[in-house]
């Protein structure tokens, strides 16, 4: 079997490399080597920070329904449990968005679940 040299696809794929890490500090950007570590490390942050945002988002919502779901006198869990009781069935994002833009809204939704 021939002897297969390597120089124009290592050159091709440390350029690849260098220009992915092009924004980072020092040696990050510059020598291949420290750059494929803080690439290959990058993109496992937004592997697992892509997971982490929708956890955010949630505790976020959650957070806001509380507050004002306690500014009319009932609690999120209360909240949550009468409403599914009443067969509302709006999700939190869309509850946090009520609550925050819409706080009448909110409060009709928060008298419907309680008046079952």
């Amino acid at each position: 079997m021939a002897r297969v040299k390597t120089g124009p696809y290592r050159r091709q794929h440390h350029k690849k490399v260098l220009k992915i890490t092009k924004g980072q500090f020092g040696t990050r950007s510059r020598l291949y080597r420290r750059a494929n570590e803080a690439m290959l490390k990058s993109l496992w942050y937004s592997y697992r920070d892509r997971r982490m945002r929708k956890r955010d988002l949630r505790r976020l919502w959650i957070a806001r329904i509380n507050a004002a779901a306690r500014q009319n006198g009932t609690t999120y869990s209360r909240l949550m449990h009468s409403m599914k009781e009443a067969q509302i069935t709006l999700n939190r994002k869309v509850l946090a968005d009520l609550a925050v833009r819409d706080p009448q809204a909110f409060q009709a939704v928060v008298n419907r679940s309680q008046a079952r």
